[in-house]
């Protein structure tokens, strides 16, 4: 009896205890719940509060960011992908510009766009306005040497952008276009080749390969200040850049209509393409691929004096170019050229002098530099040509004092990217007419590094104008025959072509 009523004493602590951890459990459990609860709540305020720095991305998934991250997805986050101010949004939709280069601005018009040649302005059409002035303006140069002040306010024609609220149909347009417009101006240095490639076709194969990678998208293009000889000049290789008639912007009083447009020119550097900045990697080799293409057609077996050579001869001589320099205040005139031409003919090579102007035809000068085994030439404007040599071609740039910088970034460099075989002649000091004009001791001659930190209108006069040069043929041979040996080997390489 006492063991029965002792056990039915302890079942009934038991159970006490388990109601009691029971209550305990249920009582945490609608705690957390309300904890739960109360945190939702103002999490669900905070994201929807207009003061709130985060927002949501259209097609994006919850993530959970701790604080150490979040710098970082801030970075990821594109500018067009952050929640926009109400007063910034037309820019973002309607008329979009770059300006944090320092070598150009650019500016994309997202929409149907109207080119009122009159006036240098280009109209937008903006779906999101809804009053009936202009809501977005914007001006731009669209030339890439921003840094140049004085060159682009004198030289390079303002546009304007604007958007209108204006509907397609309430506007009058002369020509409708299908394609979209890439608009940009040939008005800096006209008729210099280094720029007609540095300011000009290498900047519009960087542009085209990045707002229109597709060739399906091929732009018209729409040039301001461009001279009609320049545009005959260069015929075959604008063709290659897009099909499309070239629209003369100051030439022009019709009203085009197009589906989009582009304003401006991207730089990668000075006569360089870069190729992570590219959607499809294409280098400065790819480029002078392009211009193999627009010029190649003429075909060298075309040339009699090549194929003459060629059959006239067991074993042809290598074949060298020398670019001359001539003219008043030219500069940079290599004044002993007759006798370097003759030591050159000496050593072996067969040699044609090559003296270009503004006016020399492309196509022959592609033939004539594409055809060359070796060029040699002082540091100036017609080496730019080295873009027609073929690669693993020789290719000897004679070196000024004081222009070092400027000889390896210009011509250096872009001979090294399309692989050619680059060699240097740096002058000494007795070989430069500058110790005639300011003695041996001036620091003009001991240490050019010291006057470039002057203003470049004196680099300019001093090194690039003042200066010409008269090469040691003694220490100029030892090159030449060095040059020679190069040559042979690449007419070798490509069966004596």
């Amino acid at each position: 009896m006492m063991g029965s009523s002792l056990l039915g004493k302890r079942r009934l602590e038991a159970t006490g205890r388990i109601d009691l951890t029971t209550i305990v459990l249920c009582v945490s459990f609608c705690l957390v719940l309300l904890i739960h609860q109360i945190t939702l709540s103002s999490l669900t305020k905070k994201s929807s509060s207009p003061s709130s720095s985060s927002s949501t991305l259209p097609n994006s998934t919850t993530t959970q960011v701790i604080p150490s991250e979040l710098n970082t997805v801030e970075r990821k986050i594109a500018p067009q992908q952050r929640q926009p101010s109400e007063a910034a949004l037309p820019v973002l939709q309607v008329i979009s510009c770059d300006r944090t280069h320092k070598r150009y601005d650019i500016c994309s018009l997202n929409g149907p766009t109207i080119m009122d040649p009159t006036n240098s302005i280009f109209h937008v059409l903006d779906p999101t306005s809804t009053t009936s002035s202009s809501t977005v303006s914007q001006k731009i140069r669209p030339y890439p040497r921003k840094w140049e002040t004085n060159l682009m306010n004198s030289r390079i024609k303002e546009l304007s952008l604007l958007a209108t609220s204006s509907q397609l149909e309430d506007v009058h347009c002369d020509i409708h276009h299908r394609n979209p417009a890439l608009v940009f101006s040939s008005g800096g240095y006209t008729g210099n080749p280094y720029h007609d490639f540095d300011d000009g076709f290498i900047p519009l194969f960087i542009t085209l390969r990045t707002a229109y990678p597709s060739s399906e998208d091929q732009p018209i293009l729409v040039i301001s200040k461009c001279e009609d000889w320049r545009l005959d000049k260069y015929s075959e290789l604008l063709k290659i850049f897009s099909p499309c008639p070239i629209i003369n912007l100051d030439h022009e009083t019709s009203t085009h209509c197009f589906p989009s447009a582009t304003v401006g020119l991207i730089s990668h550097g000075f006569m360089t393409i870069d190729p992570t900045l590219l959607p499809n990697s294409e280098t400065l080799r790819d480029f002078r691929a392009l211009l193999e293409s627009a010029y190649a057609k003429t075909g060298l077996q075309t040339n009699p004096t090549i194929s003459a050579l060629s059959a006239s001869t067991p074993t042809p001589r290598p074949r060298l170019l020398v670019v001359s320099r001539a003219g008043e205040n030219v500069g940079r005139v290599m004044s002993n050229q007759a006798e370097v031409v003759l030591l050159a003919k000496e050593i072996g090579f067969d040699v044609t002098i090559f003296e270009p102007t503004k006016f020399t035809s492309v196509t022959e000068t592609y033939r004539l530099l594409n055809s060359a085994h070796t060029v040699v030439g002082v540091h100036g404007a017609a080496m730019t040509n080295l873009l027609f040599l073929r690669p693993g071609s020789v290719f000897m740039q004679v070196v000024p004092i004081g222009t070092d910088w400027a000889a390896e970034v210009c011509y250096g460099k872009p001979a090294k990217e399309i692989g050619l075989d680059y060699m240097e002649y740096k002058i000494k000091v007795n070989e430069s007419t500058l110790v005639d004009k300011y003695g041996k001791d001036s620091m003009v001659v001991k240490d050019p590094k010291s006057v470039s930190k002057k203003d470049w209108s004196i680099i300019k006069k001093i090194y690039f104008i003042e200066q010409n040069v008269r090469v040691n043929l003694v220490r100029f041979e030892k090159h030449l025959r060095k040059a020679y040996k190069k040559a042979k080997k690449f007419m070798d390489n490509m069966g004596y072509n």
